[in-house]
């Protein structure tokens, strides 16, 4: 493998986190505003800096949000030239904004560009819950995979490719169930967790609720309040910030729209195969040299598909992989270190993302992986199809 020539030349340096989680009177704006501030602030710049902003934030596909009456550049007071607003699918977000920042800075359009998401998620579900309603106000879909046929939430249409999994390949509940736990131990060491506090047993995990078969309670992701910016720029200039460049190394990206919905495996898998060979490929690297990986994990599930999807195991043999207990603290596959969109908290891939700078950084305090140097951060999302949700499936890789 040859490195691409773009890897390594761009880098994140400044990353901004507002509190997360269970965090209600903050609206969506506030939380964009509030976290483009940390990170233009972490970066060790100032707001006349700032060429281009980007909002990362989620489409119809991952529950209907209402537009702002303004944008987080003019309520910051950023001189930008140019704004992007909805720069995502469902929760890919960083991969997508990463492309774009990069491709603002080659044009000489901008020399810094900040991008900022935020998510109401658990306010919204508690003033729906109070209607004596569920869930987060998903927006109705269009067609044959509509609530007609039972496509009413997230669980449900994810637990499809969870129940083929399973009847394939023999995966059980507990097997699921040891994501689940690991995902907690990390976030129990992570103050910035949602579940920071609250461990849970595999006796737990069973006793949990059943929501949609297979997946019970602790299957599923939080819904959280909050908000996530981080700075794009060339390598060469974030040599002089305030912060150690954290290199773009590698971003792949793969689709599920190249099968027909009837057919083919991605009824068990994700779009990883693209998105692993583009992003090593141009890093230069392989699965042995990745020290730390943030999986995007909206169900436990995933985790196990993207565990096979990347090459830890083969396929079909996840839940014997998971059986020997590779990835909590004190295992020899740190996944999702910060507890996740299991146990942290919920701001799409940003979570992943946020995560896997820390790690590199060396913040990662009791949850720190000792001599962290390769990251991956991946992404996927975008309801595109039903019978396998998860269209879009993103590889991101960062270096120390």
């Amino acid at each position: 493998m040859a490195r691409h020539h773009l890897s390594g030349r761009y880098s994140i340096c400044g990353l901004g986190v507002t509190p997360v989680g269970r965090v209600t009177g903050n609206s969506l704006l506030w939380n964009e505003v509030e976290a483009a501030r940390l990170a233009i602030e972490d970066a060790g710049l100032e707001r006349k800096d700032i060429g281009a902003a980007l909002q990362a934030l989620s489409d119809p596909g991952g529950g209907m949000r209402m537009r702002h009456d303004d944008a987080f550049p003019r309520v910051l007071g950023l001189p930008v030239k140019i704004y992007c607003e909805n720069v995502g699918r469902g929760g890919e977000y960083a991969a997508m904004a990463i492309v774009t920042a990069m491709q603002l800075i080659e044009l000489g359009v901008a020399n810094y560009v900040v991008v900022s998401g935020a998510r109401d998620d658990w306010s919204r579900s508690r003033a729906i819950k109070k209607r004596g309603e569920r869930g987060t106000g998903m927006a109705a879909r269009l067609g044959r995979w509509g609530h007609f046929y039972g496509s009413t939430t997230a669980a449900v249409f994810h637990a499809l490719i969870a129940s083929r999994h399973i009847e394939l390949y023999g995966t059980t509940s507990e097997q699921l169930g040891r994501i689940a736990v690991a995902q907690r131990e990390w976030a129990c060491l992570n103050p910035q967790a949602t579940m920071y506090g609250a461990p849970i047993t595999i006796e737990d995990y069973m006793n949990s609720p059943m929501v949609a078969e297979p997946y019970r309670l602790l299957d599923m992701c939080q819904q959280s309040d909050g908000g996530i910016a981080f700075v794009v720029t060339t390598t060469e200039r974030a040599k002089d910030l305030k912060r150690p460049p954290i290199k773009i190394m590698g971003i792949g990206f793969g689709e599920h729209m190249d099968h027909l919905l009837q057919t083919g495996d991605h009824l068990t898998s994700l779009a990883v195969d693209t998105a692993r060979e583009q992003a090593f490929s141009q890093a230069d690297i392989k699965l042995d040299d990745v020290d730390v990986a943030q999986l995007y994990d909206c169900f436990t599930g995933e985790v196990l598909f993207q565990i096979e999807g990347y090459g830890w195991c083969k396929k079909g043999e996840g839940g014997a992989f998971l059986d020997a207990g590779h990835l909590g603290p004190g295992g020899d596959v740190p996944i999702n270190t910060g507890g996740g969109l299991l146990s942290g908290f919920h701001m799409g891939n940003l979570t992943c993302f946020a995560e896997g700078v820390q790690q590199l950084r060396g913040e990662g305090g009791a949850r720190q992986v000792k001599d962290a140097e390769i990251a991956l951060v991946t992404g996927h999302g975008g309801e595109i199809l039903s019978g396998q949700m998860c269209s879009i499936h993103s590889s991101l890789i960062l270096g120390r």
